[in-house]
């Protein structure tokens, strides 16, 4: 076990938990990542792995057949996954997302209906808010619902779906201005509408297209999609919480989440990245001795262990303070920021420790070196986080009278 990144204060049941994900990870993920990766090819058996681990289950509550867990067991268990391969913990994230939106805004109907087959990885989740014009500003969705009947018919384009394929269930958010007059906040007049659908490319239901899937620089394996609705009808009954217009907040909460998600996924990356560089520092020699054993190496090494600690604890505590019940909007920001930047620092001096070999596919971090930029626009772009933090700490220092 390393002694970076370590978790104080933990139960025997989130460290039982943590080790049985460890292990898989050494086992059954590591072996395979590089090369699944550089065929792009989605990690099945990884997956039903994972589902014999209940990990898809991991926060629902026992009542809908989960394990009940706490957001920081959920954060540690990421953190482990994206050591392995990163695409693997981004499989699991939306889906992650969309069930806990389920759980803290879903009727009663929708939790009963959607939360046992999504604890047994049966229903998989994704979630949509992107479109291709408007980046972080939310508040210019041009995607719409208009109300028919007992129905609603959905039209617009979405974009940057991870699992839209794979995927039988997207929280879409769209606008619907029914109720809701002309001049009301764009926020308010915001709906996430459940979308049922089959699994695969092309029509998946009808009025509904998944495209195919994107051709990025790294995070492969894991489909990233457009979606596109053409006269979409969904049932008035597939409303997230049952009344329209709330959808701009029953996002925010799920992507506040999502922000702890993708700090402990920066912190498993760079822990990896940090494990590679020390490893082939004490392997390769130079001047007659292991390049471990030169200053400007051991600076390196002491530089990026320190990152990865800090990351990790800022992680830590953002998730520790939502499932204390506050407002961790600050704290999520935060992490997120931190995590990815130190996170894309890290791999960058590994990458620099592996002098000309890095570069070659033949070895880890070059993998790695292609992923941790996604982590940099995931969730939020480093901007975005600042301005929240920034927002927020006004707040809490404002000058009185």
């Amino acid at each position: 076990m390393s002694r970076l990144a370590q978790t104080h204060g933990l139960t025997d049941v989130q460290q039982e938990i943590l080790s049985t994900v460890r292990d898989f990870v050494d086992k059954e993920i590591i072996p395979v990542a590089t090369e699944l990766e550089h065929r792009d090819e989605y990690p099945q058996r990884i997956v039903d792995g994972l589902k014999e681990l209940g990990l898809f289950g991991l926060m629902i509550p026992e009542e809908y057949g989960g394990l009940g867990e706490s957001l920081l067991t959920y954060a540690l268990c990421v953190e482990e996954i994206a050591r392995g391969w990163m695409s693997v913990s981004g499989i699991i994230n939306t889906h992650f997302i969309v069930a806990y939106m389920l759980k803290q805004h879903g009727t009663q109907e929708q939790k009963d209906y959607f939360l046992p087959k999504m604890a047994l990885g049966e229903i998989r989740g994704a979630f949509s808010m992107s479109e291709p014009g408007l980046g972080s500003d939310v508040s210019a969705i041009t995607s719409k619902a208009v109300r028919d009947g007992d129905e609603y018919v959905l039209n617009g384009q979405k974009m940057w779906l991870t699992n839209g394929g794979t995927s039988t269930l997207v929280a879409v958010l769209v606008r619907s201005d029914e109720g809701h007059p002309e001049g009301t906040a764009p926020h308010r007049s915001m709906t996430t509408f459940l979308v049922e659908k089959e699994p695969g490319f092309g029509e998946v239901r009808p009025g509904l297209t998944v495209p195919g899937k994107i051709d990025k620089m790294g995070y492969k394996g894991v489909d990233t999609t457009e979606l596109i609705m053409d006269g979409l009808h969904i049932p008035a009954d597939r409303v997230l919480g049952g009344t329209t217009g709330r959808g701009f907040y029953q996002m925010m909460d799920g992507v506040e989440v999502g922000r702890v998600n993708v700090a402990a996924r920066g912190c498993g990356v760079a822990q990896r990245a940090f494990e590679l560089g020390v490893s082939y520092a004490q392997q390769r020699h130079t001047f007659g001795r292991p390049i471990a054993q030169h200053q400007a190496i051991q600076f390196k090494l002491a530089e990026m262990a320190t990152k990865v600690e800090a990351a990790h604890a800022m992680m830590v505590n953002a998730a520790r303070k939502k499932d204390s019940g506050q407002r961790n909007d600050l704290e999520a920001g935060m992490a997120k920021y931190l995590a990815s930047e130190y996170c894309k620092e890290v791999v960058e001096d590994a990458f620099r420790i592996h002098g000309g070999y890095g570069f070659s596919k033949e070895y880890e971090i070059e993998r790695l070196y292609r992923e941790a930029p996604m982590l940099l626009i995931g969730e939020g772009t480093a901007e975005i986080q600042k301005m929240i933090i920034g927002r927020r700490l006004l707040e809490e220092y404002r000058l009185q009278g």
